[in-house]
This record gives structure tokens, C-alpha cells and sequence, in this order.
């Protein structure tokens, strides 16, 4: 009983390169898609002027993300994280000095 041993999956290589795939960089992409449905919501908040300095932030952490998918896929999910606690530092301090409400 109990002598069978798991069987350890084999990490995911990418055929190109040779080198193991990452989740991490696939968490940090998941995590910049959620923060992009809070950036968008931010309309009913915030004024125009404010979403679209948003979304040009969120595009730029994007294109950071893409850029370091392969070379440092590890940093994604601070990036992603980062996304979020930024739009929430925005909105709550937009509300707390510019008195931004719904």
C-alpha cells in the first residue's frame, strides 16, 4: 500500500528556446486583465481627464509587461500587483483632495 509514487509533471519548454516556461508571467498578465475592468470603471468616478491619464498608465505598465514576458517573467505579477495599488492610490486620494464621488 501506499508504494506507487507521484509522478512529477515535466515543466512546460518552450520549443523555440529550449528554456521552461514561467507561470509567473502568466499570473502578472492575469492580474494587469483584472486591474484593466478597474481602470475602466473608473469613469463612474473619476473625471475624464483623470481616466485617461489612468488608461495611458495602465498602457504603459502593459507594454512593460510585455516587454519583460521573457527576459524577467518573474517581475509581471509585481508589475500586475502594482497596477492595482496604483489605481486605488489614485482614485482614493482623487476623492480625498479633489473631491472626486459617484
Amino acid at each position: 500500500m501506499f508504494r506507487r509514487r507521484r509522478r512529477i509533471k515535466a515543466p512546460v519548454i518552450d520549443p523555440a528556446t529550449g528554456k521552461p516556461v514561467s507561470a509567473a508571467a502568466f499570473v502578472g498578465l492575469i492580474l494587469m486583465a483584472a486591474s484593466f475592468f478597474l481602470y475602466g470603471a473608473s469613469v463612474l468616478v473619476a473625471p475624464w481627464w483623470a481616466v485617461v491619464v489612468l488608461m495611458v498608465a495602465w498602457a504603459a505598465q502593459l507594454v512593460l509587461c510585455l516587454s519583460w514576458f521573457e527576459r524577467r517573467p518573474t517581475w509581471l505579477p509585481v508589475v500586475g500587483a502594482a497596477s492595482i495599488v496604483l489605481w486605488f492610490l489614485a482614485l482614493v486620494g482623487g476623492a480625498a483632495f479633489l473631491g472626486w464621488s459617484a
